[in-house]
């Protein structure tokens, strides 16, 4: 997939920030079905996507900060979601080629190829200098009921669908952010945007989600822009190619790949 810089990219930007200004809302009590509901709803979006068992994929990043040119990052992710491994390889820019992540349940190392050395890590670490965290990019089935309570549930429109919104609170720490708000079709249960808080109320990103693609295993969220609240002008375009659910082998999700990729 290709995109043109500058122009084009700040008229999606814009669409997006007009549509997402035009939502109309009602709230519900949240009991114990509605939370349930609200849990069914959250696992429903990751039943449609394409993620399920082994897959692969090469996300590109594009970085935008005021006053500097636009940084580009690649990384090639491998992941088993039915056991929770994961691995991550940088592929660009050149100096940091081979730059890896590992994941084995809540284990999470960093792989350093200069000094061959690993890391342990947390899932809430960034990819780079970007605005995309580690948990971005986790296809946990289980990772919303185990780590979340539901804070608030409400129907309403955004743009032209009509959505649920849902605000789920953490209640470990795992999750990068202490709230988040989803705003899920209705008629298809995909994510289209995303508003994450810090505990103090205060919003620290947007993620934006206008493109999504039907493959026979389901839904690929193809392009992905996540706004920096605390920085203005700050945020990361992703890009999914190269998808593929082939079975990987074994020795992928070891820290021997890693070490034998350099």
């Amino acid at each position: 997939m290709t995109m043109t810089k500058g122009k084009t990219f700040t008229a999606v930007a814009l669409i997006l920030l007009m549509i997402a200004g035009n939502v109309t809302a009602q709230n519900s009590k949240v009991d114990a079905a509605t939370a349930e509901k609200a849990f069914q709803i959250m696992e429903s979006t990751g039943e449609v996507l394409a993620y399920h068992g082994d897959y692969s994929a090469t996300i590109s990043l594009i970085i935008e900060k005021p006053g500097k040119p636009d940084d580009s990052l690649q990384y090639k992710i491998f992941e088993r979601t039915d056991d929770d491994l994961m691995t991550i390889v940088q592929l660009f820019p050149e100096a940091d080629k081979g730059n890896g992540y590992l994941r084995d349940g809540d284990n999470i190392w960093a792989y350093d190829p200069i000094g061959r050395k690993f890391t342990h890590t947390s899932i809430k670490e960034a990819l780079g200098d970007s605005d995309v965290k580690l948990d971005d990019v986790n296809q946990s089935k289980t990772k919303w009921r185990d780590n979340y309570n539901v804070e608030k549930v409400a129907a309403g429109k955004l743009g032209n669908y009509s959505v649920y919104m849902i605000t789920l609170v953490a209640k470990t720490t795992e999750p990068s952010y202490a709230k988040s708000v989803y705003y899920i079709r209705q008629d298809i249960p995909l994510i289209v945007k995303e508003e994450d808080y810090s505990g103090s109320d205060r919003l620290m990103r947007t993620t934006l989600i206008p493109k999504y693609a039907k493959v026979p295993a389901g839904y690929v969220p193809t392009q992905l822009i996540m706004r920096d609240e605390l920085n203005p002008g700050e945020q990361t375009q992703q890009i999914v190619s190269d998808l593929s659910f082939a079975a990987l082998p074994d020795r992928i999700f070891t820290k021997a790949y890693l070490e034998g990729l350099n």
